[in-house]
């Protein structure tokens, strides 16, 4: 008798359907610990803020996020990119310290009041981060 060692495959059957993690989600996830470990999403969260009438209990930070995630994704639309992130928006959002993930509509209204003052100061982080980081890092 020959001992087979087990497969590192498992293979399951199932009536029902379950969504799959995107492939870009391990991309974001190593880009937001990155930037946690350079205290950048800190930073977005303390420094950068937006006047503005109402978003709810939503901060830049969920819009970041989102804004992020979506530019590394590589979905052909926004609409897309929700489609592949909701079942796994709160796993998603954990990666900046969130709980939640914005409404599509709320990022929407988000990315058309936002103000030059507050893209300056994404901008501002993002420079000092760039500058003040070692060669290499």
């Amino acid at each position: 008798m020959s001992n087979v060692p087990p497969s590192p495959v498992s293979i399951q059957a199932s009536p029902e359907s379950l969504p799959s993690v995107p492939a870009w989600f391990g991309e974001v996830t190593l880009i937001a610990w990155h930037l946690e470990q350079q205290g950048v999403l800190s930073a977005v969260s303390e420094k950068v803020r937006f006047a503005r009438r109402r978003f709810g209990h939503y901060e830049v930070i969920d819009f970041f996020g989102v804004v992020l995630g979506y530019a590394i994704s590589g979905e052909g639309t926004l609409e897309a990119f929700y489609k592949r992130l909701k079942p796994f928006g709160s796993a998603f959002m954990a990666l900046f310290g969130r709980d939640r993930l914005p409404h599509r509509s709320t990022l929407s209204r988000f990315l058309s009041a936002i103000d030059q003052a507050s893209v300056e100061g994404l901008r501002r982080l993002f420079v000092e981060d760039l500058l003040g980081s070692p060669p290499g890092e």
